[in-house]
Order: structure tokens, then sequence, then C-alpha cells
């Protein structure tokens, strides 16, 4: 696959990602929407949901939408590096589209949130980047490291089933589920291990997201707190390089 080929797709997915997830977030924290209230499981199936339609839509280049994800596979063998730049540049720049557009989405919401309150939009970072509830940087690290190992070896160890030449019934397993599976293993991870951090769990779903909100025109909009933007993206890549030696140790 070519290198452009690759950045169209993985930003086209990645875009999507982010427009849902950063979409439910929205949902959840600004008034008046439909969802608000609505609460963590909303926001964690939104976002299982949205890695399932970015991840369909990837599937070209393997819907990596991820640098943890692209990274944990080139350690254990299964994306040259010579790619990796490339897949990166095409999730970052996606993110980062994906998250302005959900503004836009949200637009009339956001202006109506600071028009009842001055300091409505004040706190609205969290709707598009990750913050801990227990500021404690390493420890912070040590759970998105966690929660990024349980991702990427799973992926790792659960590779898309397919028939031989398009043909037949592929084997079942977690595989043959295709995108819905690791929606399933995100939603989990949300549930179980997102309490701390808000499970980044992918450095590019973190910081494209907060450098749009950093750069839109969000009234009242609050800081986009870059003194933490190091821990969602170091925390991620530990667990990927842990995740790809040990799925290349066993393998």
């Amino acid at each position: 696959m070519t290198a452009g080929s690759i950045i169209l797709w993985e930003g086209l997915g990645t875009a999507v990602l982010l427009l849902l997830g950063v979409g439910v977030v929205a949902n959840v924290v600004l008034r008046p929407t439909l969802g608000t209230g609505g609460g963590w499981l909303m926001i964690t199936f939104g976002w299982g949901f949205a890695v399932f339609a970015g991840a369909s839509i990837a599937e070209p280049t393997g819907a990596h939408l991820n640098p943890a994800v692209t990274i944990g596979l080139a350690v254990a063998g299964s994306t040259p590096w010579s790619e990796v730049p490339f897949y990166l540049i095409g999730q970052l720049v996606g993110a980062f589209v994906g998250a302005s557009v959900a503004w836009l989405a949200y637009k009339a919401n956001f202006d109506k949130n600071v028009e009842e309150d001055a300091e409505g939009n004040r706190d609205t970072r969290g709707i598009f980047c990750t913050g801990p509830v227990v500021a404690r940087s390493g420890w912070n690290v040590v759970t998105e490291a966690v929660a990024t190992f349980v991702l990427v070896f799973w992926v790792l160890s659960n590779p898309p089933a397919h028939a031989p030449d398009g043909a037949g019934i592929p084997q079942f397993g977690n595989g043959a589920l295709g995108y819905a599976a690791v929606a399933f293993v995100v939603i989990g991870i949300g549930c179980s291990l997102g309490g701390p951090t808000g499970y980044a769990i992918n450095p590019a779903r973190d910081l494209g997201p907060r450098l749009a909100y950093a750069l839109l025109p969000i009234r009242g909009k609050g800081s986009a707190e870059w003194g933490y933007a190091w821990v969602p993206i170091v925390g991620p890549i530990i667990g990927a390089v842990l995740a790809g030696l040990l799925s290349a140790g066993v393998a």
C-alpha cells in the first residue's frame, strides 16, 4: 500500500472515530442536549461504537487508528517500520479533523452553554481529551500503559479471520467478529480501567483533539492542560511496546 493510501484511509477512519467519540462526550457534558447527564456508560459505549465505525472505514490499512496499535504491530513484526510514519500522520491529522467537526456539530450548544453561564465552557477540555481524576503523573502513566497493553495485546492475539479467496465462511472466533469485537474490548477497557485517567489508550486520540481544543474559537474555554499531554502519549506507547514484545516472544 502506498504512503498516500495509508495516510488517507487511516485519516478518514480516525476522523470518524473522533467525530463520534468527541460527539458522545459533548452530548453528555454540554447543556442543553438530548444526552445531557447520560453518564459514563453512555460515553464508554459511544466510544466503543466509534471505534467500530472508524475501523470499518479504515479496513484497507488494517484499521490501526491508533499510534499505539501501529507501534505494537511494528514491534511484533506485523507492520513494517518504514510504514509507521505514514500511519501516525494519518491518525494525528484525522484526530484533529474529527474533533474539529464534532465541535462544528455542537457549536450552537457550546454557545448556549456559555450564554447560560459565563463559566459554562471553562471545563469543556474533557470533551476533547483526557485528564486524571487524581493527578499523579507516574501512576497515571501506569494506568494508561496497563489499559493500552490490554488493547494492543488483544489485537495482536486476535487477527481478523478471512475466508480463503473471499469464499466460504470464516472460522469462528474473536477474529470472525471483525471490528465489532475490538469495539467490545474498548467498551470493557473503558468500564474497567477508564476511571482514573479517562482511558486515552491512543496518543493521537488525545493529542489531536487537545490541539483542536487549543486552536478552536470556543467561547469561554479553559486551558488545554499541556502539562499533562505527555502522559496519554508515553503511557500508551509503553503498553504497546510491552504487548508487542510479549506477542513476538510467544509467537
